[in-house]
């Protein structure tokens, strides 16, 4: 049994350890840089996960860290992580705060390390088309920019104004609505920077296509701060498309729009936008943009110079009729370009009290249309009742297949704190073991933070005993971001 009178003595010397901590941090990056202040903690902590935004809806606290820490570069972010590494101390690195996996949560403790200080660009390769910027940069800083010298970085997410960073674009290999034929941000990534235990500071080779032994760049890519804090990266740019044209089209059912989707990419066209809505999140999506339209509804938009336009246009209209599709015309496709942002608007973004998750995942075509009704199933006959719903588009294509940006809804949060947690847990239960259960993966573009752990080993199986091995050869003291990619808890603390 405790001994409870210990208990005081031992928050003496956890605070005194805090303490020390939190001075040599100061020395580190500066007094005005460094907070225990329990507000600023909190805030460190949240992010857009459902779970926070529930723990905000109740007034519930967080698990947070001690120490809150902005560092202004990346030679202060090694010296934090060195600290860390002195004392067996967790780092929970954090950009915007808009991921929705919890990877933000410090559940055990130790220092929130902000890194939006950090938001130089530092180099625009106009002979290359490569810009190099600082970790903390946000999406549309960044952006406006590029854009201002005639060049654009083509990786525009759900999450782009709510403050996601380019660190965050590539700690969880984010998608945005340009991917299909851009790439995500893991493809459009060619050197990190990185900070790793007990404080060193990596560069990976100038390029990722190399004979030089495996790519570790797409080993820090992913990896959700759980292998080393990424602090600054090269990314490949674009000039601004000469033109944009949309398409829009009305198909029977989702599996005619599958179809049109799987001939356009097997056949090597390359749209840089694809999106599929099934009946339910064509209504959903109707009443975010003020668009007068019903049923599977494709979304299209090809881009660059008119001469390739004119010719991808003209042979995605064909394919799109040959499985039954019923031309909407451009206005529609530019209406939802307009207002792509709208569905994470206020107001219109779902919000506790309901409960939802969206639990995206991505298969070769063969499969995904068993994925798709699968998921329906489990997540409408088997929650039932409790009301459960589930839509579905299909926003991010590749040669082979695509993703399912898939969520669940049920209306209202049973009022039992526990209670609701547990369900949304058994909701998410459901979803991804259909998926990995149909060809599918654990995740697309969200990430897996704290919420998706403990599938990590059910989706790679014995391979997660390598990614054990590695986090343990690189990390040995399990400090960086613990809890998270199902890695469990650091090693040791003081």
């Amino acid at each position: 049994m405790e001994n409870l009178d210990a208990a005081p003595e031992r928050d003496i010397r956890r605070r005194y350890v805090i303490g020390l901590i939190a001075r040599e941090l100061a020395d580190a990056v500066g007094p005005d840089h460094v907070s225990v202040d329990p507000k600023d903690l909190e805030a460190q902590a949240d992010d857009w996960s459902w779970m926070s935004q529930y723990m905000r809806y109740k007034n519930l606290p967080h698990p947070t860290a001690d120490i809150a820490v902005h560092p202004a570069n990346a030679e202060e972010v090694a010296a934090c992580v060195r600290i860390a590494s002195d004392f067996g101390m967790p780092v929970v690195p954090r950009g915007g705060g808009s991921g929705t996996q919890g990877g933000t949560f410090a559940p055990y403790g130790g220092i929130a390390l902000d890194l939006t200080r950090m938001n130089r660009i530092l180099e625009i390769d106009h002979t290359s088309l490569v810009v190099t910027a600082e970790a903390g940069i946000d999406g549309p800083a960044l952006e406006e920019e590029l854009n201002a010298v005639g060049l654009t970085m083509p990786h525009y997410p759900g999450s782009f104004h709510f403050g996601a960073t380019l660190g965050g674009f590539l700690a969880a290999r984010g998608s945005g609505v340009l991917s299909t034929k851009y790439g995500k941000a893991e493809d459009l990534v060619l050197q990190v920077q990185a900070a790793l235990p007990p404080g060193r500071l990596v560069e990976t080779l100038p390029t990722p296509n190399h004979a030089s032994g495996p790519d570790l760049v797409q080993v820090l890519v992913g990896s959700e701060g759980t292998l080393g804090v990424i602090t600054q990266a090269a990314m490949q740019l674009e000039p601004l498309p000469e033109r944009r044209e949309f398409l829009s089209f009305g198909f029977p059912s989702i599996s005619e729009g599958i179809e049109a989707g799987r001939r356009i990419m097997v056949g090597r066209l390359r749209p840089a936008v694809v999106r599929l809505y099934d009946e339910k999140d064509t209504q959903k999506l109707a009443s975010w943009i003020d668009a007068d339209v019903e049923g599977v509804l494709l979304v299209l938009m090809c881009d660059g110079p008119s001469p390739l336009v004119d010719y991808e246009v003209q042979q995605i209209t064909q394919v799109c009729g040959e499985v039954g599709g019923t031309s909407y015309g451009p206005e529609l496709g530019q209406l939802w370009w307009d207002r792509k942002y709208e569905p994470f608007a206020h107001g219109k973004a779902p919000a506790p009290p309901m409960v939802f998750g969206t639990t995206d995942t991505c298969a070769r075509f063969d499969r995904l249309e068993d994925i798709y009704w699968a998921k329906k199933k489990v997540i409408e006959e088997g929650f039932a009742e409790y009301g459960a719903t589930y839509t579905a588009h299909f926003s991010h294509w590749f040669p082979w297949g695509s993703m399912i940006y898939d969520r669940f809804y049920i209306d209202q949060a049973p009022s039992d704190p526990d209670e609701a947690m547990a369900l949304h847990d058994r909701l998410w239960d459901a979803a991804v073991r259909a998926s990995l259960e149909n060809g599918g993966t654990l995740n697309e573009h969200h990430g897996v933070g704290v919420k998706l752990g403990r599938f990590m080993r059910e989706a790679h199986g014995e391979a997660f005993d390598l990614l054990k091995s590695l986090k343990a050869a690189w990390d040995p003291d399990g400090i960086l971001n613990p809890g998270k990619l199902g890695f469990g808890p650091p090693r040791r603390m003081n």
